[in-house]
């Protein structure tokens, strides 16, 4: 199991605007921010559970629109399938977790799975898609990567949408009407805050 500083210091050995590089960091965000929600109680917690939310949302909906066409032409068989797979299976829990009170058991239990298999995930991505992409993809090629990854999560959902999860050419069709509502219940929730 990988560490924020760990992804952090590979992330530093890529170039500026490599697409590695880039989700490195947004691996060790997430990492970071799931020991924030473990770490916090009450409003807190509940903020860092927003912030978290929202990242992997807006992380995996960029990794399937960008990331994974390129994976399923130069990783292993199954390689993307999988991924997608368990992008689905996390937004479907985050769903689930919306409903939740964030101080109760039922949270801490479900949010101790989740970042177990966030964190598999992550690991998976790290050991068969990442190296496939630094080696099959010249610098060139993985800035241009980085630069759609980020346009890309300038217009992704901000909130899980299990439905379109896992599946790139959804997330093309959904996608940016999906994220003109969500951030729209973003900026209704932060008045009632």
């Amino acid at each position: 199991m990988g560490s924020a500083s760990e992804d952090r210091q590979k992330a530093a050995e890529l170039p500026e605007g490599d697409v590695i590089r880039f989700l490195l960091n947004q691996h060790a965000q997430i990492r970071d921010l799931f020991d924030e929600v473990e770490s916090s109680h009450g409003e807190q917690r509940h903020d860092a559970f927003e912030e978290l939310r929202g990242l992997l949302a807006i992380h995996e909906t960029a990794e399937e629109m960008v990331l994974r066409p390129v994976t399923e032409n130069i990783a292993a068989d199954g390689v993307a399938a999988a991924r997608n797979a368990e992008e689905q299976e996390a937004n479907e829990v985050l769903k689930q977790l919306e409903t939740v009170d964030v101080d109760s058991d039922d949270f801490e239990k479900q949010i101790a799975e989740l970042k177990k298999s966030v964190d598999e995930h992550a690991e998976n991505e790290e050991h068969e898609e990442f190296p496939a992409v630094l080696e099959h993809c010249d610098a060139d090629q993985r800035a241009q990567m980085g630069r759609r990854i980020q346009a890309v999560e300038k217009i992704a959902p901000t909130r899980p949408h299990p439905t379109a999860a896992g599946k790139p050419a959804m997330q093309w069709t959904v996608g940016p009407f999906a994220a003109l509502i969500d951030k729209a219940r973003d900026a209704l929730a932060s008045v009632r805050d």
